[in-house]
C-alpha cells in the first residue's frame, strides 16, 4: 500500500501514521513517497516520485484534498494502480473518505467491498509563445486573462465546426469529473461522472445568451486566441499555467489515459452530490 501526503497540511501526519499502522496490523507492506517519508517520520519503504509509488503499490491513499488528488491524477497518469483519496481540508469531490471514516474503509477495501470508478484525463496540445504545449489534466482547462481586469477575446471550434466568439473573462472546457470544480462555480451544469461529455463554461462573459455547451467527449475543442492587448493564460487543474499571445491555439481532447478511483462501500455520486452540495428535500 502506498502513501502520499499534502505536505502543507501538518493534520495529514496522524492520519498518515494511523493508516501505516492499520497496514501492518493486517500484515500489508507499506511503501510511502519519500517526501512523504521524511514529513510524517515513517520507517518504511520508499519511493521517490509518485509514478514510482504506483507502480510499486497495489492502491496508494492519497491524504490531502482535491488539489492534492489532481497532482497526483497528471503525475501517475497511464498507470493502473487505483487511488483512494482520504479528506484533509474543505470541500472536495475526489478524495472519497472522510479523515474519522479512514479505519472503516480500509476495513471494507480489504475485505472488496469497493468498486473502482475510471475517470478520463483530458489533454492539450498546441503552442503557446512558439513552444509546444502538451499537458494533461483530471477536472479542466481554462483559457482566462491574466492581471488585467480587461475581457479577452477567444475563437472556439469544435470538431473543425466554428461554435462562436467569445469575449468573457475565460473558458473553462471540463471533463465530466471536473464538473463539480470551476465549472460549477461559473455556472455549468453539474454533469455524472459516468457521461461521456466535454462542458465549454465561459466565466463571465459579455453577452449574457452565452451559456454553458455540452459536447461528446470524442470531440476536439479548438480555442484560438484573439486579444491582442490583454494577458492571456492556460491552467491544467489551476497548478500548470501557461502564457499565450495572440493568434495561439490549443486543442483539448480526451486523453489516452485514465485514472482509477477506489470507492469503498460504493458510495454513489448523487450520495455524494445530497452530502458535499448540503442539499436536502422539502416536506410540501
Amino acid at each position: 500500500m502506498g502513501l502520499v501526503a499534502n505536505l502543507d497540511k501538518a493534520s495529514s501526519r496522524a492520519l498518515v501514521r494511523k493508516a501505516a499502522a492499520l497496514a501492518r496490523a493486517a500484515g500489508r507492506e507499506v511503501c510511502a513517497e519519500a517526501g512523504t517519508a521524511r514529513f510524517c517520520g515513517l520507517h518504511c519503504a520508499t519511493a521517490e516520485g509518485l509514478e514510482a509509488l504506483a507502480r510499486a503499490a497495489d492502491l496508494v491513499l492519497v491524504f490531502g484534498g482535491d488539489g492534492t488528488m489532481l497532482g497526483v491524477a497528471r503525475a501517475v497518469a497511464g498507470c493502473r494502480t487505483p487511488i483512494l483519496g482520504i479528506k484533509v481540508g474543505g470541500l472536495g469531490f475526489l478524495t472519497h473518505v472522510q479523515s474519522r471514516d479512514l479505519a472503516a474503509a480500509l476495513r471494507k477495501t480489504w475485505a472488496g467491498d469497493y468498486t473502482t470508478e475510471v475517470r478520463p484525463l483530458i489533454e492539450a496540445r498546441g503552442r503557446a509563445r512558439g513552444k509546444a504545449v502538451a499537458e494533461r489534466a483530471l477536472n479542466e482547462f481554462v483559457v482566462s486573462r491574466g492581471g488585467s481586469s480587461r475581457l479577452i477575446e477567444l475563437r472556439v471550434w469544435v470538431d473543425g465546426e466554428w461554435l462562436t466568439d467569445y469575449r468573457c473573462d475565460g473558458l473553462i472546457i471540463s471533463s465530466p469529473t471536473g464538473s463539480t470544480a470551476y465549472s460549477l462555480a461559473a455556472g455549468g451544469a453539474i454533469v455524472s461522472p459516468k457521461a461521456e461529455v466535454f462542458a465549454l463554461t465561459p466565466i463571465c462573459p459579455h453577452t449574457l445568451s452565452n451559456r454553458s455547451v455540452v459536447v461528446g467527449l470524442d470531440s476536439t475543442v479548438r480555442v484560438e486566441v484573439l486579444s491582442r492587448k490583454v494577458e492571456t493564460i492556460l491552467a491544467a487543474d489551476g497548478q500548470v499555467q501557461l502564457p499565450l499571445e495572440t493568434g495561439d491555439t490549443i486543442e483539448v481532447r480526451r486523453s489516452s489515459h485514465s485514472l482509477r478511483l477506489l470507492n469503498p462501500g460504493s458510495v454513489s455520486f448523487f450520495d455524494t452530490l445530497q452530502r458535499k452540495l448540503n442539499w436536502s428535500g422539502t416536506n410540501v
